[in-house]
């Protein structure tokens, strides 16, 4: 008999392609999925996932350069935020159609704030773009969800790490993805585009032992983001992340799950969601150095 598994996704932008990785990794060494909870990209990758449709999702962002990216951002000027999100939701339904949360094979909560009120919620029943949609309204950058009073944005604003909402599932193990830890990886290496360090639209890249090495600094760590480079959406992510990490420490240690996936907070910005390819790789690389962890602790 499989070890079943409640899985919980973080919210953490273009990092949250990691969940991707956790998953594979989880599936390959005969984990179980029977329960999903996410925030933001949390909620994304989940939602496709518990729909059976992650594969083919994975392909198409893979395939994602930056201006393919910039593309799918349909601009707008209203002023509670930048992106209306509808040209992503119509790719998202040809991905996956638009089922109903409830008729899912897979337990799933995407997790919203509701602004109006205050408050969580949790998306359990109904429409699952629209759950998803709620779930990614990052402030400021995606326009928010207005629906029966009120005002939803990104689930991270209030619960990064949502892991209660998997917790009647009774799984084997409850495991959570953290996109914003402060982790140091100095024993496995990560893949990166060669284009990062010019400026242009070109980001092919090959996956060699010579762009492993340049995501590593002389320390073997993960590239930190350059201060020169900050811009003004750098200071506008950079503080979501900040809070994001502070409520998602406090979620963890006030209900601990039974294992705890850190993805490196400076691994990727904030909104570099043409860089799926390397931080697919780099959370089945955390996972499994986590697992492996875990299951020796079994022996």
């Amino acid at each position: 008999m499989k070890t079943t598994v409640s899985l919980v996704l973080g919210s953490g932008g273009a990092r949250g392609y990691s969940h991707i990785g956790v998953i594979e990794e989880l599936n390959r060494r005969g984990y179980e999925i029977v329960c999903i909870a996410g925030s933001s990209m949390g909620a994304l990758i989940g939602g496709i996932y518990a729909a059976g449709r992650l594969e083919e999702y994975r392909d198409w962002v893979i395939s994602l350069k930056r201006i393919d990216v910039f593309k799918l951002m349909d601009l707008t000027l209203r002023g509670e935020g930048t992106i209306r999100g509808d040209r992503l939701l119509l790719k998202l339904r040809e991905i996956v159609g638009n089922p109903l949360i409830e008729e899912l094979p897979i337990t799933y909560t995407a997790v919203a704030t509701d602004l109006t009120h205050q408050k969580e919620v949790w998306f359990q029943k109904g429409s699952m773009l629209d759950a998803i949609r709620a779930s990614i309204a990052v402030p400021g950058f995606f326009t928010p969800v207005i629906e029966e009073g009120r005002l939803l944005v990104d689930g991270g604003v209030l619960n990064p790490i949502p892991i209660i909402p998997t917790v009647a599932a009774h799984a084997d193990l409850i495991v959570a993805v953290d996109l914003n830890a402060d982790v140091q990886r100095n024993q496995t290496t990560l893949p990166i585009t060669h284009y990062l360090e010019r400026s242009g639209f070109s980001d092919e890249w090959e996956y060699t032992p010579d762009a492993q090495k340049q995501a590593l600094n002389h320390r073997g760590q993960v590239k930190t983001v350059s201060p020169k480079a900050i811009s003004r959406f750098d200071v506008l992510f950079n503080s979501v992340e900040v809070m994001q990490a502070s409520l998602g420490k406090y979620k963890v240690a006030g209900y601990p799950p039974d294992q705890l996936i850190g993805i490196p907070k400076n691994a990727c910005r904030f909104y570099e969601f043409h860089r799926a390819k390397e931080m697919i790789e780099l959370g089945r690389l955390m996972a499994q150095e986590s697992l492996i962890k875990m299951e020796k602790k079994w022996c």
